[in-house]
């Protein structure tokens, strides 16, 4: 649903409104075409700020730097938003430990980077008999990890793929 733009000067439908002046001091209530006026002489836009409240609230202030102003509080509140990705370390049931060890540095410094870390056991061929290889590399993968990390998604087998999914801890 689209969120309603603030009606400013003419688009204000109510007979009546209470006018908050351009410094914050109270103008009373007065009717739609004196508010007009007292908004043209100052130069500035009349503007809606409290539709529902009886009569409804009206500030006078310029519209253009008030929605400049607003666009950059909510582009500042954007880039200070935690984003969490989901990073994803792929092995395979039979990869030796050098490889292991390789792997696992970099889901640690996945997860010390704050991201969401998928390690993910592909099978190939005849190796999807033996799932439990895949679930012994996915629990030394835990052992190593749980001094920052928590298991989310515990190991669980689709199609030929074994994996689970480790969160970093607070």
């Amino acid at each position: 649903m689209a969120k309603p733009e603030t009606n400013i000067n003419r688009a204000i439908r109510a007979r009546e409104v209470r006018v908050v002046d351009d410094e914050g001091g109270q103008l009373g209530i007065l009717s739609i075409e004196e508010a007009l006026v007292a908004a043209q002489e100052r130069g500035l836009d009349l503007v809606e700020v409290s539709p529902n409240a009886v009569p409804p609230v009206c500030r006078i202030m310029d519209y253009g730097k008030y929605k400049y102003q607003a666009s950059k509080k909510a582009a500042e509140a954007k880039k200070n938003t935690a984003r969490v990705e989901l990073k994803e370390v792929k092995m395979r049931p039979k990869t030796e430990d050098h490889d292991f060890q390789f792997k696992l540095k970099h889901a640690r410094r996945f997860l010390e980077e704050g991201n969401k870390v998928k390690i993910t056991v592909m099978f190939r061929g005849r190796e999807v008999t033996h799932p439990e290889f895949g679930r012994r590399l996915l629990e030394k993968v835990t052992e190593a990890i749980q001094d920052i990390g928590v298991v989310e998604t515990t190991p669980r087998m689709m199609g030929r793929f074994m994996s689970m999914v480790i969160t970093p801890k607070k």
